[in-house]
């Protein structure tokens, strides 16, 4: 799916190379800075002024939304003393979840899934670099992801303020962490909402409903399960960019996880059982009316046949001189194809079948 196309560079491209997504927006730079005692938002800064604010002696945080220019890019990774390996998982996307610790941060890469206007679902990306007091988040383009987190940061609410990059980062991606949550129990949803169709009016439209439902499922699991892995790895290993306080926290994020995973898999197996259940009572359907077919041929098949003894028009055949020659045979004819039918049912063949005993 294109969910997953990356672009990558030319093939023998040295390491660090960057393939800039061809509809990403330029980037836009939104730098907060705060501390307990207040909050300070700049849009667009020149990249010159970004050193200065690193040394301020608050957090920081860089916020890039759009990757459509690679000299900004590349002077906000040595403005931050980014690994070019570093930059290259934050613009050559989709990339698998996964924290990395390097020489001066850590780096985080997370996916979370967003639905458009037009419905269709996509699982962009974010890459967090978490420093001793600043933290760096590439967009791919402006996600909204994380406007209620700013408003936390406005408002003062919680220790988002006093927590350092350490505490927005997981903030951050426990942002990103729920989003998966409306998403994943709609697709539940909309699978158990097809389960009684599927039995009832079995239609193709209704097998590729359940088959797109199971796409996008799997599109979800493919990304989840990753990025279940990197929480678990954030969570494990102790760094000085996040560290024992926001492993607290991050527990809980990596439990959230946990849950949505869960669920897609119950998901996944659902829509499996879905299509089978589909094929099989189609299979079912096709079965009761090939049996009602041949039963009906079994039951013309001796009626045809009387009437073919009696349609050869034979000189000396006794009974074709006798008066009630004509009504006696086509009392033969409804007493034998009622007896079939009587026996038919009988034996279960038509109707409902004997219900059996100890089912009490």
């Amino acid at each position: 799916m294109a969910v997953f196309l990356k672009h990558h560079p030319e093939a023998g491209s040295r390491p660090g190379t960057l393939a800039i997504p061809p509809d990403s927006p330029r980037p836009k730079v939104v730098v907060t800075q705060f501390d307990e005692t207040g909050v300070e938002r700049i849009e667009a800064p020149a990249l010159e002024e970004l050193p200065a604010m690193l040394h301020s002696g608050k957090t920081m945080w860089v916020d890039v939304q759009g990757l459509g220019d690679e000299g900004t890019l590349r002077a906000i990774g040595d403005t931050f003393g980014l690994h070019p390996l570093s930059l290259e998982d934050a613009v050559n996307v989709p990339q698998r979840a996964k924290a990395v610790l390097r020489e001066g941060y850590q780096l985080v890469i997370a996916r979370a899934p967003r639905v458009d206007a037009a419905g269709a679902l996509g699982v962009p990306q974010v890459c967090f670099v978490v420093g001793e007091h600043h933290l760096l988040t590439f967009q791919e383009r402006y996600l909204a992801f994380f406007d209620r987190v700013r408003e936390r940061i406005d408002q003062g609410l919680g220790p988002i303020r006093r927590g350092g990059p350490g505490y927005l980062a997981y903030a951050l991606i426990d942002a990103m962490v729920d989003s998966y949550y409306p998403v994943a129990q709609e697709l539940s949803d909309r699978l158990e909402a097809l389960e009684d169709i599927v039995v009832e009016r079995p239609h193709p439209e209704v097998l590729a409903r359940v088959h797109s439902l199971r796409r996008q499922v799997s599109v979800l699991r493919r990304v989840g399960r990753p990025q279940q892995e990197a929480l678990r790895s954030l969570v494990r290993t102790e760094t000085p960019f996040v560290g024992e306080r926001e492993h607290v926290y991050l527990r809980d994020t990596l439990d959230h996880m946990s849950q949505i995973v869960e669920l897609l898999d119950s998901s996944r197996d659902l829509a499996a059982s879905l299509a089978e259940a589909y094929l099989s009572n189609l299979s079912h359907r096709t079965n009761e009316i090939m049996k009602m077919l041949t039963l009906m041929a079994s039951i013309f098949i001796p009626l045809t046949f009387i009437a073919g003894i009696y349609g050869m028009n034979f000189e000396h055949m006794p009974e074709l001189h006798a008066p009630r020659g004509y009504f006696v045979v086509l009392a033969l004819m409804g007493a034998t194809a009622g007896g079939m039918v009587a026996y038919f049912r009988y034996r279960g063949w038509i109707g409902s079948p004997p219900r059996p005993s100890g089912l009490d």
